[in-house]
Formats: structure tokens, C-alpha cells, sequence
């Protein structure tokens, strides 16, 4: 019996409650040994959103190689934002929230299930998915060491109704917490990577992603904007064909 491409022994789900976002949530996983990728959902995706949308499948022969496992987090801040939730402080300081949830509830629990305290994550995500996967590495680089942010949506403030970024949303947004780095915080971001790639197609942005990288490059942070061009589109299936060929060099 399987799970989609998947052996059901290697699923596993888990839910707890969380006083950082007040709320429930629910982190999958796919696999059984090999590197931990943290995937994050689009806007208001659930854990399972990449399962649903046949990324699983897509990366099944690099997960029962051993060379990943695969984990995803409900989009609780992404489900917030886009459904305006909340005032727009609400709304900012969730952003903030989710990303402690991440880094001192999410992060032990993979270290629990790799057996492995302090083993390297990367992260990945499409669209908001996307924001979230640079955005990890950015403020915690002690355990997130690489990221793919694939058709990423960055300037989240264009879709809330403020003009001013509150001080907990600097603390997660690149764009607003790269500038103001400094110190060993700043010098431990400069030996980690950010590949971002996008397509040039239907309601891909090319802008958002260089506007990403010029605020990383002018840190001295490495990272990588790799464009498909335009006949790839901001949809699965691009970001199908783009996990698994990233991964796959990745882990060789």
C-alpha cells in the first residue's frame, strides 16, 4: 500500500496547539533519511498543500533514495495576510509570530525526527511560500542553511492597507531586516545561500526577485536569481520541474 508514490510508513503528521501564533497547526513529513528541506505553502496552503498538488510525487525518487525528507507547515501567517484577518498590525505582527513558531516549535520537532540536534535545514516555497523560505534563512542562520525561493512574492506590503512596515514585520520581511543586520548575526548570513529562481511568464514578477537579490548583494550575502524565462508561469507546474532539479544537484 502507498501514499501516492510515497510508503505510508514515511508520512507522518503532527498538530499541536502554540501560544507564539494562538492557534493550531499541523507540520507533515515526507521520507525517511536524508537532508531535511522545510517546504513552506503558498499563501494560505496547509501542510499537505504539496502533496495535493503532486510536488510528493515529483520528488519521490529523491526521497526514497535517502536523499531528503520533506517537511510543511501549515501557512498560518500566509493565511492571516491574504485573508486580511485582523488589522493590518494583526496582520504584520503574525508574520512575526509564525517565524518564532518555525524557529522554537518546528525546528526541534525535525531535529527530534532526524535523531540529529543542530543538523542543517534548507528551506524552500513558491509564492509567499517563497517569502518565507528567504525570510527563515535571514533571521535564523544558525539553522536554516540554504534556501530555494522559486516565483517569490516579497514586497508583502503591497497587499495590505498600510503604508508603514511595524518593527515586528522588519524583524521578518528581508527586505527591511537585511539592511539593519549587523555583527556575528550578519557574518554567519554571509556563508549561507539564497537561490531564487523564477519564471517570466504568466503572473511571475522578475522585478520582485532582483529586488530581493540587490538587498542580499549589497550584505555581501550569496545568493542566485536563476530566471526559466518566459515559458514558465507562477504555477505548479513550474515549481514541479524546479524543486526536484534543485534538489537533485543539491544533494549529489
Amino acid at each position: 500500500m502507498a501514499r501516492r508514490g510515497v510508503p505510508v510508513s514515511n508520512f507522518l503528521k503532527s498538530r499541536w496547539y502554540s501560544q507564539r501564533i494562538g492557534c493550531e497547526a499541523t507540520v507533515a513529513r515526507w521520507g525517511h533519511i536524508g537532508q531535511p528541506v522545510l517546504v513552506f505553502p503558498t499563501a494560505g496552503g496547509d501542510a499537505e498543500e504539496i502533496e495535493r498538488f503532486q510536488m510528493i510525487r515529483a520528488l519521490e525518487p529523491l526521497l526514497s533514495a535517502g536523499r531528503i525528507k520533506i517537511y510543511s507547515p501549515d501557512s498560518v501567517a500566509g493565511r492571516v495576510w491574504f485573508n486580511r484577518e485582523g488589522s493590518p498590525e494583526h496582520r504584520m505582527a503574525m508574520q512575526h509570530h509564525y517565524h518564532e513558531w518555525i524557529r522554537h516549535e518546528v525546528v526541534p520537532a525535525i531535529y527530534m525526527d532526524c535523531k540529529t540536534d543542530g543538523i542543517p535545514i534548507w528551506t524552500a516555497g513558491a509564492s509567499i511560500g517563497a517569502f518565507h523560505a528567504a525570510a527563515a534563512v535571514c533571521r535564523s542562520p544558525d539553522v536554516f542553511h540554504r534556501s530555494l525561493s522559486m516565483s517569490g512574492t516579497y514586497n508583502l506590503m503591497r497587499f495590505i492597507e498600510s503604508d508603514t512596515p511595524s518593527e515586528l514585520f522588519k524583524r521578518v520581511s528581508p527586505l527591511y531586516m537585511v539592511p539593519r543586520l549587523e555583527g556575528k548575526h550578519l557574518e554567519l548570513l554571509r556563508t549561507r545561500f539564497l537561490e531564487i529562481a523564477t519564471g517570466e511568464g504568466r503572473w511571475e514578477n522578475l522585478g520582485e526577485s532582483y529586488g530581493l537579490a540587490n538587498v542580499l548583494g549589497a550584505r555581501g550575502i550569496p545568493n542566485h536569481v536563476d530566471s526559466w524565462g518566459p515559458d514558465w508561469h507562477h504555477d505548479w507546474i513550474t515549481w514541479r520541474e524546479m524543486l526536484p532539479k534543485y534538489l537533485d544537484q543539491w544533494t549529489r
